[in-house]
């Protein structure tokens, strides 16, 4: 059953715990990366016939898999996929950056150019489960950046297939090529290419903690977008929101993992308790009622905090990937709300709305790194590069100042490159 913690009567430690994945895979995951290294995609296949029993002539998905999976594809979740990519593209298009030229002195200029990454590398969990949100999420915002090459892996089934909604989701987002390798074999082939795979610049997508660690180990080599924890949701709730709902949404997030977190914060004991009895009506109802229950017992919590502002600042401090702001004028409380991943405003916003259909992106900071991270978006697909000219007269007239500066950080060598040209006679 899930705790109810008053706030000020018991300790912040307990307040403010997170689930801690205890399992150490640094060791096995850095042998992986270092087969992939050194024999490429037969070290994949190997990986592919171990860990998804997968028996692969070759890695790609071919253009007749692609006409085979979409020949018998539901056009009623077809129909889903492109309503919700249409809406992930509209959000997505408003956040591209603009290159900009300052040249207002005379004969200086200087700029800023907005490039997209040559290369970028989607990871889809695959296998048992499918997940197409996760490939339009991922892909969209791609392609929106102007991204030349869109490479997505993911595992196959044990007939080496993919599932058909990934494929659907992967075609309609504009992804170039597709592979069918998971875990974190997938990663290092990502990060340094094979005879197949193409090396990346960045690698985005969630995973296992096989995964997350393969993400760790290769960055530097790549970027990549974060370290993604268990999955997370924070509810802040007066006492006039139906408890059937709080705990629907709750229990969104709990039936993702055993390690995930869902917390509801409320100035209301009353809510706190329908809340609670109703957890225990709706987990037997769930297919994944098993992994909810693990869950809601061992990592859920609800938090009674006097008022509604204390609950925002105990939100901020967690700094939840999901928040929920069930309260009857969200917008006013927007503005307090300073760590979070992703809000939902009102009674009739759950959570389930980001993940699928709504258009902001459901990659989101966990962990309580959105105190210093931020959802995947188009940013995350394009670099900024830097440019300056100088005239000769321009430069003359900043010389002097250049030189005093390098002289006093004992760097002579850059003084002197800045009055060498300003010194010399014209010729």
């Amino acid at each position: 059953m899930i705790r109810i913690l008053k706030y000020g009567e018991v300790s912040n430690q307990k307040i403010f715990a997170r689930a801690e994945p205890t399992v150490n895979v640094s060791e096995i995951v850095s042998s992986i990366i270092q087969e992939v290294r050194c024999r490429g995609d037969a070290a994949l296949l190997e990986y592919t016939r171990k860990f998804d029993k997968a028996e692969l002539s070759s890695l790609q998905v071919t253009e007749e898999e692609f006409q085979e999976a979409l020949s018998s594809f539901d056009s009623k979740l077809k129909q889903v996929l492109q309503r919700a990519a249409a809406n992930i593209s509209k959000f997505h298009s408003r956040q591209k950056g603009n290159s900009f030229i300052l040249s207002d002195e005379d004969g200086i200029v200087m700029g800023q150019k907005v490039i997209p990454i040559d290369r970028a590398g989607l990871y889809v969990p695959g296998g048992t489960a499918a997940y197409p949100s996760t490939v339009l999420m991922d892909a969209l915002p791609a392609k929106i950046a102007g991204v030349k090459e869109v490479v997505m892996v993911t595992p196959p089934n044990a007939q080496g297939k993919i599932n058909p909604a990934i494929l659907a989701a992967a075609r309609i987002a504009g992804v170039d090529k597709i592979f069918k390798v998971g875990g974190a074999q997938a990663i290092a082939a990502l990060a340094y290419g094979t005879e197949s795979i193409p090396k990346v610049d960045k690698i985005v997508g969630p995973g296992n903690a096989f995964v997350a660690e393969a993400k760790r180990q290769v960055y530097g080599k790549v970027a990549i977008d974060m370290i993604a924890g268990p999955s997370e949701i924070l509810i802040v709730s007066d006492g006039k929101t139906n408890p059937r709902h709080v705990a629907a949404d709750l229990l969104s997030q709990a039936e993702h993992d055993k390690l995930a977190s869902a917390v509801l914060v409320t100035d209301s004991m009353e809510l706190a308790k329908a809340v609670q009895a109703e957890l225990e009506i709706q987990i037997p109802m769930l297919e994944r009622a098993e992994i909810a229950r693990a869950s809601i017992d061992n990592n859920g919590k609800i938090i009674v905090a006097d008022n509604l502002n204390k609950a925002i600042e105990i939100a901020n401090e967690i700094a939840p990937e999901h928040l929920e702001l069930c309260v009857e004028q969200p917008f006013d409380y927007l503005s307090k709300v300073r760590h979070a991943g992703s809000v939902f405003m009102g009674r009739n916003c759950p959570e389930a709305l980001g993940d699928y259909l709504a258009g902001p992106n459901h990659t989101l900071p966990t962990s309580g790194t959105a105190k210093f991270s931020s959802p995947l978006s188009v940013d995350d697909f394009v670099k900024k590069m830097q440019y300056t000219y100088f005239t000769r007269e321009a430069l003359a007239g900043v010389a002097e100042d250049v030189a005093y500066f390098a002289r006093t950080e004992g760097l002579t060598g850059h003084a002197k490159s800045a009055l060498i040209r300003t010194q010399e006679e014209e010729a």
